[in-house]
């Protein structure tokens, strides 16, 4: 009997999903748990699991169709497992003389390729076929397919003529200008809404400052062996930036709220989004209660994320919520930008490239590393000294690390 392959329970607030990818064909045996398919929502990438080992029968919903929570998308047939088994071991016995028997996946194998056991030799215990007696069989086979007769070199005119043919085809390759129209993944067309939206219903303003970096990257240095020998993780900046935002954002609770029609929210609560940009595009997974967290914790928080989005194995609940969210385009270069906000939210922080200036200090010009920081805020909810003082506050948490660890 067969059994039909549902599209798993899609998050709430997801509507629909895309099916990107199949990974079996129709005929191809699969086990359970095996991955057959990958859906992609506005936020996450889902996987199709086999709840059980079988024969793919029918493939229901094909890749770039949009499909609906419970929707069958394919069905698989558990007997045939059993039945291909029973069908290797006739073959097997009138086949061979000897008494020999094969593993499962031997049998497997050669159900799929269904290939003649009389033509291989086994090089196993009394004789016995293994795996790879038949993956060599295959290899032998492939060559031979693809082994052509004695080439005739051509006629001289018609090596010219080929000849020919070839240079003007490259020459006309050559003065193309090629194009490539595709759609837009369902994360990239919602990223593209997500700050449309942002400038067309928030009154955006940015404001600037700059932080020496000097004491932060001194204490790095001086506890970055001994931190990652007890934690495992390597200490870095982007945990300074949180704990520094969250101080920030107990002091001016407004840049912590959100707007909801006529009303403010104002969140008891401080989960920050770290914005990531993937192969798939720029996605924000969201640090829940990460005023709790230490600094490893921040940390390994991060390097999860950052290990599970590159795999797409981000869940939709690391990428809800959110209060405020802080991105670092100088990971990339970047030395000044204005970011958008990450709607609901009324703020985000940019961290930018950090680069060596001259600058004054006691009355002395100095060489110091800077970070350039950008704010961007909702001026609806948010006033301008706020904003400012802020940013200040950052800088002076940065500046001094002692705020930081001994919270003052």
């Amino acid at each position: 009997m067969a059994l039909d392959i549902l599209v798993p329970q899609l998050p709430e607030s997801v509507a629909d999903a895309t099916l990107v990818t199949w990974h079996k064909k129709v005929g191809d045996l699969v086990e359970q748990n095996e991955i057959l398919a990958d859906l992609e929502t506005d936020k996450v990438i889902l996987e199709v699991p086999a709840p059980e080992s079988g024969l793919l029968i029918e493939i229901v919903k094909q890749k770039d169709d949009v499909v609906l929570g419970g929707e069958v998308i394919a069905r698989l047939d558990p007997s045939a497992c059993t039945a291909v088994d029973s069908i290797v071991a006739e073959d097997l016995e009138n086949a061979l003389d000897v008494t020999t028997t094969l593993s499962p996946a031997v049998r497997r194998l050669v159900a799929e390729k269904q290939v003649n056991l009389t033509e291989i030799e086994g090089s196993g215990k009394s004789g016995r076929i293994t795996k790879a007696d038949v993956l060599d069989f295959l290899s032998k086979q492939a060559t031979q397919t693809n082994t052509t007769p004695e080439s005739v070199s051509p006629a001289p005119e018609i090596a010219e003529e080929t000849e020919s043919i070839e240079a003007d085809l490259v020459a006309k390759t050559a003065s193309l200008r090629p194009e490539q129209r595709v759609a837009m993944t369902r994360l990239r067309a919602k990223v593209a809404e997500r700050l449309l939206q942002a400038q067309q219903n928030a009154a955006m303003l940015t404001t600037f400052n700059e932080v020496n970096m000097q004491a932060v990257i001194k204490l790095r240095q001086q506890y970055k062996t001994r931190f990652e020998q007890k934690h495992g993780i390597k200490l870095g900046l982007m945990s300074f930036f949180v704990k520094a935002a969250i101080e920030g954002l107990k002091r001016f609770p407004v840049l912590n709220a959100s707007i909801d029609d006529n009303d403010i929210i104002y969140h008891g609560y401080y989960d920050i989004g770290i914005a990531v940009t993937t192969e798939r595009g720029l996605i924000v997974p969201v640090l829940k209660d990460a005023d709790q967290l230490d600094f490893a914790g921040i940390e390994k928080s991060i390097a999860d994320f950052g290990s599970k989005g590159r795999a797409g194995k981000l869940s939709y609940e690391d990428l809800t919520g959110g209060t405020f969210t802080i991105t670092n385009g100088g990971i990339f270069g970047s030395m000044l930008s204005t970011p958008i906000l990450n709607p609901p939210q009324c703020a985000i922080l940019g961290m930018h490239a950090i680069k060596e200036r001259p600058i004054v200090e006691n009355g002395e010009i100095v060489i110091r590393p800077i970070m350039y920081l950008a704010l961007s805020y909702d001026h609806r909810l948010i006033d301008g000294r706020e904003a400012v003082q802020f940013l200040v506050t950052i800088k002076e948490c940065l500046e001094a690390p002692a705020h930081l660890l001994l919270n003052i």
